[in-house]
């Protein structure tokens, strides 16, 4: 079971480091062929959802690899939760219902973790 949580931890890191990474760096112009919501949400939130995306991911690994807060891995995969259901609902009422097929397979993900973070 450990081996499992490794794995779906570093392809959640990964995927939330580099995602969080281009919210955090990019310009909206640069981000806005793949996320078109950003032109609906004031810059400064999307790079603290970006901060808050690359905090996560370093949550997920850097407690349970130490040992030290193992619980943070729990904390966080319950933020990327949050973060999914939230884009969930707004991609939603951007009648964007063909786009949250992949928030949807990130939720499954994180539930996975969560629980694997929990019965480690």
């Amino acid at each position: 079971m450990e081996i499992t949580y490794w794995i779906v931890a570093a392809l959640l890191a990964l995927f939330f480091l580099y995602a969080g990474g281009k919210k955090v760096v990019q310009s909206q112009e640069r981000l806005r062929p793949m996320m078109g919501w950003v032109d609906t949400v004031p810059m400064p939130f999307v790079r603290a959802i970006g901060f808050l995306e690359v905090l996560g991911a370093v949550g997920l690994i850097l407690p349970p690899l130490t040992g030290m807060a193992p619980w943070l891995a729990v904390a966080a995969a319950i933020g990327f939760a949050v973060i999914q259901v939230s884009a969930t609902v707004l991609h939603l009422r951007r009648g964007e219902a063909s786009a949250i097929w992949l928030n949807l397979a990130l939720l499954v993900l994180i539930g996975a973790t969560l629980w694997l973070a929990i019965a480690n």
